[in-house]
């Protein structure tokens, strides 16, 4: 049951929603607390990050009671969502602020670098990532975050706190990735459950995958701590790794280990459900998936084509990652960047700044597709381009015959007008964004002396994190850091994280006046 529309939003109910968020997330940081006792590495950070989250989250609850089943409305939802993605970040500062080491020492890094991590972009600004510099503890953290908000801190807190299933639906509905959320049980807490549910068991997956071909001795480096960080920022599509070269850093039979958990990832959790009940043929036959692996397949091909001829090649001894001729390493290293980038995973096989022009605008179209609805994936999303694609060819055809009636359909199902009107503002609102933050991340780099950017550069940067896919080209590549950008351009960005995942609409609602009045 929800409160009727009033004249007013009720932000102290969303205010009380958001302190029930802090105060059980202050559980998270215990876990690289314990990795600090275990490698003998100063604790105090993350102590301060549980008590701060605690502390905040109990004086916050206080402000309405979450148990009132006639509190939240539609306009507080939005509110809810939206600063929860604001605040939630702000708190995951905490660790980095207190351990005030690298660059992430400051006020402005640590936000753009929580920020970067609990959106699942993977952008960074660490000017040097190592365990030698920020400890095992501190790396993990920055993979937990991703980790936390890949599948949504809501949907999380949904799942496991009976009092935020109180209007869980309309949270649900405005933080899930994608068009809608499938309803795939009666009750919304057990449809959270069920897609956490499976997000742990790939995850998991993933980690006994990684850690097994360092037991086979195949790859020496991908010990236990690697695996459990890169299984962590694979599922949520994220790309953090405590390693500096990215999943460069090992072996290629890693790389081919970690691109099937890249596509799951990017894949509508609600079919592994149909799957897991005996319905294989709900996830085969679906028309987004379907599109979804033709433009892996399409691009992938492509991109792994240009490199085995040489055409994609910049001409610089750099280049050595790449052997023109071998099948083998051209098929990898294309495929692993392209799934990388259209699930916005961000994950680097190789430094693709080494790459000419053309095969960088290649992928830097790859950056707009995204996966699949209600995935961990960013960016605009697949199902939004199949829409865009049948509703274009459905107004030629009834420009020719004007009295013809032609439903837009999505496989078998045909997709009402009120759908088609707001893919198509979404996409136009998306790329109007990307547009501007081009021009504007550009302008600012020519009063930042030490960062220079060409026109695809700052494409680069603005679909990048827009579209929370992660690296650039250029300065900003897979194996370089946002750190030389202005504390205006990181804030910026941050706002584009923000407003990236929670898919720019939730956003510019709470934006508007007539959201604050009737």
């Amino acid at each position: 049951m929800t409160r009727p529309t009033s004249a007013y939003v009720d932000y102290r109910v969303s205010v009380a929603y958001i302190g029930s968020v802090l105060k059980y997330l202050a559980a998270a940081p215990l876990f690289p607390l314990l990795l600090a006792v275990f490698y003998g590495e100063d604790p105090l950070p993350f102590v301060a990050g549980s008590a701060v989250m605690l502390a905040v989250g109990v004086l916050f609850e206080r402000a309405h009671d979450t148990n009132d089943e006639d509190a939240l409305g539609n306009r507080e939802a939005f509110l809810v969502v939206s600063l929860a993605w604001l605040v939630v970040p702000l708190a995951g500062t905490v660790p980095y602020l207190v351990a005030g080491t690298g660059t992430v020492a400051g006020p402005v890094n640590a936000l753009f670098e929580s920020m970067s991590g609990f959106t699942t972009t993977g952008a960074t600004v660490l000017g040097e990532i190592s365990v030698a510099r920020h400890g095992h503890a501190m790396l993990m953290w920055r993979q937990l975050t991703q980790w936390l908000g890949g599948m949504g801190i809501l949907v999380l807190m949904v799942a496991i706190l009976p009092e935020l299933s109180v209007g869980g639906a309309q949270v649900m509905d405005q933080e899930s990735p994608g068009l809608s959320l499938n309803k795939l049980t009666p009750r919304i807490q057990k449809t959270a459950r069920v897609l956490w549910a499976i997000y742990v068991g790939f995850t998991l997956l993933a980690a006994v995958v990684y850690y097994s071909l360092h037991l086979l001795d195949v790859a020496p480096n991908m010990d236990l701590y690697n695996a459990v960080a890169h299984a962590l920022t694979t599922m949520p599509t994220g790309g953090f790794s405590p390693k500096a070269r990215s999943v460069e850093a090992f072996a290629p039979a890693v790389q081919w280990a970690v691109m099937p958990f890249m596509l799951v990832a990017g894949t509508n959790f609600a079919l592994f459900w149909y799957v897991l009940r005996g319905e294989p043929r709900r996830l085969v036959e679906n028309a987004e998936f379907r599109s979804y692996l033709l433009a892996v397949v399409a691009f992938g091909a492509l991109v792994s084509a240009l490199l085995f001829v040489g055409v994609g090649l910049d001409a610089t001894p750099a280049n050595v990652d790449v052997i023109p001729g071998n099948a083998e390493n051209s098929l990898r290293q294309g495929l692993f960047q392209v799934i990388g980038v259209v699930t916005t995973t961000g994950y680097a096989s190789m430094d693709f700044n080494t790459w000419d022009a053309s095969t960088q605008t290649i992928i830097l179209f790859a950056y707009f597709l995204g996966g699949s609805a209600g995935s961990a994936a960013g960016s605009i999303k697949i199902v939004r381009w199949v829409l865009v694609e049948k509703a274009v060819v459905r107004s030629l055809f009834t420009s020719v015959h004007p009295d013809a009636v032609r439903p837009v359909r999505l496989g078998d199902e045909p997709v009402d007008e009120d759908t088609i009107l707001s893919v198509f503002t979404f996409v136009v609102l998306f790329l109007a964004l990307f547009a501007a933050s081009t021009v504007l991340l550009y302008l600012d780099t020519l009063r930042t002396p030490e960062l220079s950017l060409t026109g695809l550069e700052a494409m680069s940067a603005a679909i990048a994190t827009l579209g929370n896919v992660g690296p650039g080209f250029g300065p900003i590549g897979p194996m370089n850091s946002f750190e030389p950008f202005s504390n205006a351009g990181k804030l910026y960005m941050v706002f584009l994280m923000w407003i990236g995942r929670l898919e720019v609409v939730s956003v510019l609602v709470i934006l508007t006046p007539s959201f604050w009045r009737s």
